[in-house]
């Protein structure tokens, strides 16, 4: 309703042309015809983009095989797999050259080796100069792939940063033991002494979690003193905030990447 908004240096309003030929999209789900090839996908792709015919066929040639599509270039895109279809979108974005790439939640409903194929995509993308902007609810997605990210909570920007300034700005690092049931108290009294408070029980897994305001050096000490007390311990490890720790911090909820968008 107010104030003005630039893409690449132009004026969205004013030079929408402009700002339409410095950009390219790949949308929450495969955009792709699937009566037409994937060599004819990005050949009609390139010819929105007004680029000549021979500048086309280049340009697709370069991205099939970057995008490992060439053994299917000549096939129907309704015979492409689920991951080959996002490649496929992800590379008709590309077809322009654009600037900026828009990337809207690239990875939903991948399996996992496809999904890290995609990462890797991403990856390659940044390296060679692109800025991308990705639209994501998976943290460990973002956590990965961002340089910068920026948290946005029912329309409202309300909190941003690299991933280590998010994680640092909770401030605090937790220790997490694990020792038998029997045990439980025993631990807690011990580790109570070392950080004066009780120690908090998490009630999904039942590991003892406290709070590690020396990092490593809170670590040895209450490795130290359990194992001074003889205490037979499963498992003890120094874990820092995730990205998803500060999502619940900065917004009062969990993300769910199964629900609409926030």
């Amino acid at each position: 309703t107010s104030g003005q908004a630039t893409v690449a240096g132009f004026n969205v309003i004013s030079q929408p042309e402009k700002v339409r030929s410095s950009i390219g999209l790949a949308g929450q789900f495969a955009a792709v015809d699937d009566f037409l090839t994937g060599r004819e996908t990005l050949e009609m792709v390139g010819s929105l983009y007004h680029l000549s015919k021979k500048e086309t066929k280049k340009r697709a040639d370069e991205l099939l095989e970057r995008l490992s599509l060439v053994d299917a270039a000549d096939r129907t895109a309704r015979t492409y797999s689920g991951g080959m279809r996002r490649r496929l979108d992800i590379g008709a974005s590309l077809i322009g050259q654009p600037r900026i790439l828009f990337l809207d939640e690239p990875t939903t409903g991948l399996d996992p080796r496809t999904r890290a194929e995609v990462w890797d995509i991403i990856r390659g993308l940044v390296k060679n100069g692109s800025t991308i902007l990705l639209t994501t609810q998976y943290l460990d997605e973002a956590d990965a792939l961002a340089s910068s990210i920026a948290v946005i909570d029912r329309g409202s920007l309300v909190a941003q940063g690299t991933s280590s300034e998010l994680k640092n700005s909770l401030g605090r690092d937790v220790i997490e033991v694990t020792v038998a049931d029997r045990d439980q108290s025993k631990v807690s009294a011990i580790l109570a002494k070392i950080i004066g408070e009780q120690p908090k029980v998490d009630e999904l897994t039942g590991h003892l979690q406290i709070p590690a305001k020396a990092g490593s050096k809170t670590l040895l000490a209450a490795a130290s003193a359990l194992e001074e007390h003889k205490v037979t311990v499963e498992e003890i490890a120094l874990h820092r905030p995730s990205l998803d720790d500060v999502f619940l911090s900065v917004t009062g909820h969990k993300t769910d990447p199964t629900k609409e968008k926030r």
